[in-house]
């Protein structure tokens, strides 16, 4: 049995906090997925027969938990899918860099390029065929034995884009064997902080919010007595 905490519930929205290590989706592992185990979820406690309908809205990497909005009809799902097209469904981060970064508070642009071989995203030149564009805003929140803890706001919804946007300038995430050091940390310092978007029929701004465990490294930090 896997806990999965719900955030908030209607008939048209359900907002979960996805634990670290579960995937968003079923793929070729057969490994347990978040969207399999909530539709399992709402079949059980609704006493629901045949198939349970549950939209993937967002997908969070399988290491990265936190916040994570799911639509419960096809009308939801196609309306906060639109919402994401038009850059309005606003999604911010935690994350905790190997590091300090020069600049308190800065964009970074990237070109993206996903090798689906190998599952590893590259950032490559402006004009390379297949590149994508990476955008994100983050802040640095504070500091604490040469790592920095930063909000990031994600304007773009690419692979593995913070982990590598932010290696990219020297400063990958703690616990990132793939994009950063193999320090032996196998957890990846990423949490999926807050969401907010226009409910799909209620047509109201609303926020969830999620705060990461308190381990290593975030107990580091002040995170739970910040208001950010």
């Amino acid at each position: 049995m896997i806990d999965i905490p719900i955030i908030y519930e209607d008939n048209h929205l359900l907002v979960v906090e996805k634990p670290v290590n579960i995937l968003s989706q079923e793929d070729h592992t057969g490994d347990p997925d978040i969207l399999s185990l909530l539709k399992e979820d709402i079949k059980i406690r609704y006493n629901k027969p045949g198939n349970v309908y549950l939209g993937l809205i967002h997908r969070l990497d399988r290491p990265v938990g936190g916040t994570m909005v799911f639509a419960k009809t096809s009308k939801s799902a196609s309306r906060l899918s639109k919402e994401i097209r038009d850059r309005k469904f606003e999604k911010v981060y935690l994350a905790v860099l190997k590091g300090i970064p020069i600049n308190k508070k800065d964009s970074l642009r990237h070109y993206l390029l996903k090798d689906n071989e190998y599952n590893r995203v590259f950032a490559v030149r402006k004009d390379t065929k297949g590149a994508k564009e990476a955008i994100l805003d983050y802040e640095i929140i504070d500091t604490n034995e040469n790592l920095s803890l930063v909000k990031i706001n994600l304007h773009t919804g690419r692979p593995h884009q913070i982990r590598v946007q932010f290696a990219s300038i020297g400063h990958p995430l703690y616990g990132d064997q793939r994009y950063g050091i193999r320090d032996g940390k196998n957890n990846i310092a990423l949490w999926s902080y807050e969401i907010s978007c226009t409910h799909p029929t209620l047509k109201e701004r609303m926020t969830f919010k999620t705060y990461p465990p308190k381990v290593e490294p975030w107990k580091k930090f002040n995170i739970f007595k910040s208001k950010f």
